[in-house]
C-alpha cells in the first residue's frame, strides 16, 4: 500500500512529513511512501497577520482538500496548529508521542528576557505569546512576526527585534536548538493546546488507512491533547486566540492548567484541575467551564472585537 503525505514545503514542514514516513515504516510496516509538498495561501500571505486573511487554518484547508481530490492520503499537522474542531468527513487518526513542549526565547548573544533592554522589541504574532511575554515584562513593545523558522531567525539577525518567541520542538526538529536563549516553563509561559504535537489527518470514510495510521498513536499524548484541545472547543477559542493548556499525566492522574489573557498582560484567569486520565476530555471541559463562569468568554469577546 502507497501512502502519499500532503505537506507545506517549508523545511519544517517537510521535516514532519518525512518524520511520519519513518514512522510508517518503522512502526506500520509501510514502506511505500511519497511526500506531496503544497503551497498555501498561509504560507504566500506574510504581510498580513493570520487573523487578517482567515487563521491557521488556512495551513490546512488546502492539504484537505489535496485529500479530498485524490492527490494525497494523509496530512501532518502540527496540532497546535489545527482548529479544535475537524470538518466532516476527515478525522485525526493518529496523534503521535509529544516532543518539547515549551515556548523559547531567541535573542542576540543569547540575552535573557530579564536582561534585554527597557522597551525591547520582541518578534512574536501569536496572542498567547504577547500576553504572557507582557505579564513577565510590561515594557516590552511586541511586533508581528510571520515566515518559516528560518526566515524569522533572519530577521532576528538583521537586527529587526531585540528578540524572537519560537517553539522550542520546531527548532530542535531543525537542528537549530544552539539558537535558544532561554526555555520557558509552564509556569512561565503555558504553551498552547498540543504544542510539540504532531498529529495525522486522513479521510474519515478509509478505514483501512485509520487502522494502519493508529499504530502510530501514543497514549499518553492521544489524553493529554484531547484535554488540552477540549479546552479550546469548550470556549469557541480559534488557534489565534490567546488561550494556553497544558497537560501532564503521572500514576493514571490527569493534571491539566488553563489560562485565558489579554494580550496587552492586564487581564488572566487562569485554572487547573487533576483527575483521571481516562476523562481526558470531560476534565478539559469541566475547567473550561470554570473559566467560563470567571468570565473567560466576555474577555475572550472583548480581544476578537480588537483584534477580530
Amino acid at each position: 500500500m502507497k501512502i502519499r503525505i500532503a505537506t507545506r514545503k517549508s523545511d519544517l514542514a517537510l521535516w514532519q512529513a518525512n518524520h511520519v514516513a519513518a514512522a510508517l515504516r518503522e512502526l506500520a510496516g509501510v514502506s511505500d511512501t511519497e511526500l506531496v509538498p503544497m503551497s498555501t495561501r498561509g504560507d504566500e500571505i506574510l504581510d498580513r497577520s493570520l487573523q487578517k486573511i482567515g487563521g491557521k487554518g488556512l495551513f490546512i484547508k488546502e492539504l484537505e482538500l489535496a485529500m479530498l481530490g485524490g492527490d494525497a492520503d494523509i496530512a501532518v499537522h502540527s496540532m497546535k496548529d489545527v482548529p479544535a474542531d475537524i470538518p466532516d468527513g476527515f478525522c485525526l487518526a493518529a496523534i503521535m508521542t509529544r516532543a518539547n513542549h515549551k515556548d523559547a526565547l531567541v535573542s542576540a548573544n543569547g540575552t535573557q528576557l530579564q536582561d534585554l533592554p527597557p522597551n525591547a522589541r520582541i518578534g512574536s504574532s501569536s496572542l498567547r505569546r504577547q500576553a504572557q511575554l507582557r505579564m513577565l515584562r510590561p515594557d516590552l513593545h511586541v511586533e508581528p512576526l510571520r515566515g518559516n523558522v528560518n526566515t524569522r531567525l533572519a530577521k532576528l539577525e538583521n537586527g529587526d527585534y531585540d528578540a524572537i518567541i519560537l517553539a522550542a520542538a520546531g527548532l530542535e526538529r531543525l537542528e537549530l536548538d544552539h539558537h535558544i536563549s532561554h526555555q520557558f516553563s509552564p509556569a512561565e509561559m503555558l504553551p498552547a493546546a498540543a504544542q510539540g504535537v504532531l498529529g495525522i489527518e486522513c479521510l474519515a470514510s478509509n478505514t483501512k488507512l485509520r487502522a494502519i495510521l493508529a499504530r502510530l498513536s501514543d497514549p499518553i499524548s492521544l489524553l493529554t491533547t484531547s484535554a488540552e484541545r477540549s479546552i479550546a472547543r469548550a470556549l469557541k477559542a480559534s488557534c489565534q486566540s490567546p488561550v494556553a493548556a497544558f497537560a501532564t499525566i503521572n500514576n493514571g492522574t490527569l493534571e491539566l492548567t488553563a489560562l485565558v489573557a489579554h494580550p496587552d498582560g492586564s487581564q488572566s484567569i487562569r485554572d487547573s484541575i487533576s483527575g483521571d486520565s481516562a476523562d481526558a476530555t470531560q476534565l478539559g471541559e469541566t475547567l473550561a467551564a470554570r473559566l467560563i463562569k470567571n468570565g473567560a468568554r466576555e474577555l475572550l469577546d472583548s480581544i476578537e472585537a480588537l483584534h477580530g
